[in-house]
């Protein structure tokens, strides 16, 4: 999660679009130039350890616009794919 999360502060649309799963991943990622993001606050998790094959991540990722600052909240679904953690969906 907090490398998907440097990978949009980033724009790295390859990294985000490589750790996306095949099923829901888009064909491509845009991304809003007046957007910056600035912080992530894990709220909490279920899964993902070493003997885990899927888990969840509940976050709010803090971002800025020309508005001032905003914060979206999501609850995450992530697999194991090829014994990789990919992004699946929000819950």
């Amino acid at each position: 999660m907090r490398s998907r999360f440097s990978a949009y502060a980033m724009r790295d649309a390859a990294y985000l679009l490589r750790t996306w799963h095949a099923t829901t991943r888009p064909k491509t990622l845009d991304f809003d130039p007046g957007l910056r993001w600035t912080r992530l606050e894990i709220v909490g998790k279920t899964g993902g350890g070493p003997f885990h094959t899927e888990g969840t991540v509940e976050f709010n990722a803090h971002y800025r616009t020309g508005d001032g600052a905003e914060v979206m909240h999501e609850n995450s679904s992530f697999v194991r794919q090829d014994g990789n953690w990919v992004y699946l969906k929000a819950v």
